[in-house]
């Protein structure tokens, strides 16, 4: 017999999850884009420590999206 309760939990659960894989999949998209305009000021003539600050953030960017994909990963009942 089905139990209501645990019915909602699963389902919260795997709504959850869903929106955390959406979340690095949009974090990581928005890094990649950024490098792609850090590497094209690269190319252009700007220097590595003009855009220092800039890839500092993107560091950050990506290590925030490794750390809630491992956190889904962790957390996924069905892995």
């Amino acid at each position: 017999m089905s139990n209501p309760t645990l019915d909602n939990l699963k389902a919260a659960v795997t709504a959850a999850q869903g929106a955390m894989e959406s979340a690095t999949v949009l974090i990581n998209g928005f890094a990649a884009r950024i490098q792609a305009a850090v590497d094209a000021a690269l190319a252009g003539g700007a220097s590595a420590a003009d855009l220092a600050p800039v890839q500092t953030e993107i560091d950050a960017i990506n290590a925030d999206a490794t750390a809630l994909a491992a956190a889904v990963a962790a957390n996924n009942p069905s892995s």
